[in-house]
């Protein structure tokens, strides 16, 4: 039998640490934490997006991301525009400074990614585990799962 306890215990211990030890490099580097680099790496995959499709991006609520947008925007990193496609929400896009701080933090990403991931597994498994945790998160993306 499958033990799911194993898998779920080394799923989160595995993230977290993960989580910390990108977090701290950026920091370190570029001055940026790591949730506003997946808001800034979110922003230009996109172009541009609302805060509510940021806060569907990574499952959390719309008033804490409209939060940390407005830290993100004080910082100069991003600026909201208006929707022309809907006049009740705006825009969010990254600045030239956004831009910058984004080209600087995706290297010691990059960098922190192979060192801590690609020096361990090989492209195979790599691969598989991508698979195996993309299928787990589409799973659960209808809404009744969400809970």
């Amino acid at each position: 039998m499958t033990d799911l306890k194993s898998l779920f215990d080394n799923l989160i211990r595995t993230e977290i640490w993960l989580w910390n030890v990108v977090d701290n490099a950026l920091r370190d580097e570029c001055d940026l934490q790591l949730t506003w680099f997946e808001i800034l790496r979110f922003l230009a995959r996109d172009g541009s997006g609302r805060v509510q499709d940021i806060a569907a991006e990574f499952g959390i609520t719309v008033g804490g991301t409209s939060k940390v947008v407005d830290r993100i925007e004080a910082a100069g990193y991003c600026a909201r525009r208006a929707n022309p496609n809907d006049r009740r929400s705006s825009l969010v896009e990254l600045t030239p400074t956004g831009h910058d701080v984004l080209d600087r933090a995706m290297a010691v990403f990059e960098r922190e990614l192979q060192h801590r991931i690609g020096t361990v597994l090989d492209g195979q498994t790599i691969a598989a585990v991508t698979a195996a945790l993309a299928a787990l998160h589409t799973a659960h993306q209808a809404p009744a799962d969400r809970q």
